[in-house]
């Protein structure tokens, strides 16, 4: 909770506990009624004659009284006005006819009514208070209350501080160099209106979850000096109709009236999706929202010195109308780094952690192929949380490599009991993994074999790349499938049985052959061909009733050569591992004892540097670094 929200609601808790208590002032006084032996010795004073002079508020029932023998005032509430009266209504008569002298005649008597009054306070303080709490809700928000706010802009607030800037993006250098040209437009319009140059109107960052997209459009605004308008697309969207429309409208509204200035749509394909797609027809609420948006960038009223930067990872479900010129003019692709790019991004997210000597970024970058600029800022964090818990100054080598090993597949998870049979499953299975990728020559290096359990892994075969390489061969699929099988192979030779742990191998290994054979056309049989759709997720409405474009005949052509590819892939496989079963044999044995081997000693047991003599030594628990 907000601290104005709380001062409003502190307000109103001391509203209320005021009114309670004047109403329960108001109601005590009103209702009060006194002790049944005090009404009585009240009443006795008037039946012995004693009382020379009283007077009685009809309003609160205060009797004011003096006894002849005393002439101090005494004050007394009534439980009734009207039982009083009856009590007393001979008094007068009969106090005149005792004592002629003293008579107790009506000038003495005061009677005030104040009933109506007092029944009419409790109506005005509700109606008071009712109207306090209102115009404090009113005014907390915005004047109209929440329902008024409907069609706000829900702009995200800017966090105060050091903006950022180029400097704090790494690994894209050709993307700043994009939109380098917004920032010097912002800063300096001029130099293009002169020449007649139009600077582009929106710009759509595209590419995977993590690779910078945010931050590219927030160091835009921080290099340009210029407000800065976030927003996520799904804030534009709500159960009321008319409600995304009029955001857009405000949006653009509070953008113009600072210009030059930046609005950042943030997940845009959550409100620009292709429109006409939707299974209940075409005409509803996001559909609008994205007609007034596509008007406020391109349509009868200029939007001048508003860019408008959006990021998403879906381009594929995006309105064309939207990425036409005019509109988004310019699309910049932010992909995943390349080993110079995760370097710098190591250097950025390393500056405020202490490196040990043996840290080596650069080797790092090369290890970490795949990995965006979130991963990378996430595997440091996570190796300063290990040097922390080891209660050490610095992050170690060994830091980060067990941090990317927890990133990549989980943490160990050594405590879980596992019975001998499945850890000789286990350790076959990784093996068989590991031999084949080292007897293949497209395949990359081993680079740990573990058969300490990690996620929903049993075991874990890791390799590492040693290059960027964009493209894959038919050569280079073909053998990631005979590694795939190898864990089921060497299954199937050692222990004359098969487990359900191949399962995920099975599956990776068929998607790679269907795609070799319907997408990458690498089937001599059924030719350069694309079978099916090139976008494995379909986009419900738009793919919705869509049939499949090849016939019954041409699907189990694709089932039989995909069958082949895999059935080639197992023989093969076989082939490999039986050539090398005494290495096979050593590196289970090896993994039972030890539970894990690193590259380094895996290249060193398959050029047989290590042999079963090593079997023989004790077994060591490992230590953390001392500093």
């Amino acid at each position: 909770m907000t601290p104005k929200k709380s001062k409003g609601i502190f307000t109103y808790i001391i509203i209320l506990v005021i009114a309670f208590f004047c109403i329960y002032f108001v109601t005590s006084r009103m209702g009060s009624s006194a002790e049944k032996t005090e009404y009585t010795e009240v009443i006795s004073h008037f039946d012995n004659y004693e009382v020379s002079y009283y007077e009685l508020d009809l309003g609160s029932g205060e009797l004011v009284y003096k006894l002849r023998d005393d002439n101090t005032l005494k004050k007394y509430n009534v439980p009734s006005v009207s039982v009083f009266y009856e009590d007393t209504k001979d008094y007068r008569k009969e106090y005149n006819e005792k004592y002629p002298d003293e008579p107790l005649t009506q000038d003495y008597i005061k009677v005030t009514d104040h009933t109506w009054l007092y029944s009419l306070i409790p109506v005005l303080l509700t109606i008071v208070l009712g109207i306090v709490i209102l115009y404090f809700m009113m005014k907390q928000n915005g004047g109209g209350g929440k329902y008024t706010s409907f069609g706000k802009a829900n702009l995200k607030a800017q966090a105060s501080g050091r903006k950022a800037t180029f400097d704090d993006v790494a690994g894209a250098d050709e993307e700043k160099q994009e939109l380098q040209e917004i920032v010097d437009y912002l800063k300096h319009p001029g130099k293009y209106t002169e020449i007649g140059a139009k600077v582009p109107k929106g710009v759509l960052l595209l590419g995977p979850p993590g690779t910078g997209k945010t931050l590219l459009a927030r160091a835009v605004a921080g290099e340009a000096g210029c407000p800065f308008f976030p927003i996520s697309g799904s804030d534009f969207v709500e159960m009321f109709v008319g409600v995304g429309a009029s955001r857009v409208r405000d949006l653009f509204e509070q953008a113009k009236k600072h210009s030059p200035s930046i609005i950042f749509i943030d997940e845009i394909d959550a409100v620009g999706r292709h429109r006409g797609a939707g299974l209940g027809g075409g005409h509803d609420e996001r559909e609008q929202t994205l007609n007034q948006l596509l008007v406020e960038m391109d349509g009868f009223t200029g939007n001048e010195s508003v860019i408008v930067i959006a990021a998403t990872n879906r381009r594929d479900i995006l309105d064309p109308a939207l990425l036409r010129p005019g509109r988004f003019d310019r699309q910049v692709v932010v992909g995943y780094p390349d080993v110079k790019g995760r370097e710098e991004i190591l250097k950025v997210h390393s500056k405020n952690k202490p490196l040990a000597p043996d840290v080596d970024l650069r080797v790092i970058a090369q290890t970490t192929q795949g990995f965006t600029g979130a991963d990378l800022e996430n595997l440091l964090n996570e190796a300063a949380l290990l040097a922390a818990r080891q209660d050490r100054m610095s992050i170690t080598e060994h830091d980060i490599e067990e941090a990317t090993m927890k990133v990549i597949a989980g943490p160990e998870k050594k405590s879980r009991i596992v019975t001998e049979s499945d850890r000789r499953v286990t350790a076959y299975h990784e093996a068989g993994h590991a031999v084949a990728a080292y007897n293949l020559p497209t395949q990359d290096k081993v680079h740990q074999v573990t058969i300490i359990q990690r996620g929903m892994a049993a075991g874990l075969t890791v390799t590492r790349p040693d290059t960027d390489d964009m493209h894959v061969s038919r050569n280079q699929m073909r053998e990631n499938i005979i590694m795939l099988l190898g864990g089921r192979v060497a299954e199937e030779l050692i222990l004359d049985d098969i487990c359900t742990g191949a399962s995920n191998d099975i599956e990776r290994a068929t998607s790679t052959a269907r795609n070799m054979v319907t997408r990458y056309g690498f089937s001599k049989k059924l030719g350069t061909v694309v079978y099916g759709s090139s976008n494995d997720e379909v986009f419900l409405g738009k793919d919705y009733g869509h049939t499949r474009n090849y016939s019954e005949a041409v699907a189990a052509e694709i089932d039989e050569e995909v069958r082949g590819i895999i059935e080639k892939a197992y023989a093969d496989c076989k082939d490999i591992l039986r050539a090398n079963i005494d290495k096979l044999h050593l590196l289970a044995k090896y993994l039972l004892k030890f539970e894990k081997i690193d590259g380094e000693d895996f290249e060193k047991m398959m050029r047989g540097e290590i042999t079963e003599d090593i079997l023989n030594q004790p077994v060591f628990e490992e230590k953390p670094d001392e500093e």
